[in-house]
């Protein structure tokens, strides 16, 4: 799983960041820390959805299970996510993101909104 963290930079801008999941020994299994979340939502966008530029209504872990997703920044950049991969998002502030769902299928994401 690859997971990267969407931030608003000095510049206003939003940007990305890859992010290592602190794994840790476990009994069975190795986990990273826990974090506190108010919920969890599924989220369905159909093929070709555009939403133009806005910030994350809140800090949260989006994970796309189905479909692919391509976030636009404000440096004219475009990074593409399909399955198993995630964005913490935390660009509450400055120009924000766009949001393009890409390929032939609805992208299925599962939404963890996080408490500060």
């Amino acid at each position: 799983m690859r997971l990267f963290r969407l931030y608003t930079g000095d510049d206003q801008q939003s940007h990305l960041q890859e992010l290592k999941i602190p794994f840790a020994p476990g009994p069975s299994a190795e986990q990273a820390p826990m974090q506190q979340a108010h919920g969890v939502t599924f989220t369905r966008m159909a093929p070709g959805a555009f939403m133009d530029w806005h910030n994350a209504p809140r800090r949260q872990y989006v994970i796309t299970l189905q479909g692919a997703v391509e976030i636009g920044l404000g440096d004219g950049s475009v990074h593409r996510f399909g399955p198993g991969e995630g964005v913490l998002a935390e660009d509450l502030t400055g120009k924000g993101h766009t949001t393009r769902s890409v390929g032939s299928e609805p992208r299925i994401m599962m939404i963890v909104a996080l408490k500060d």
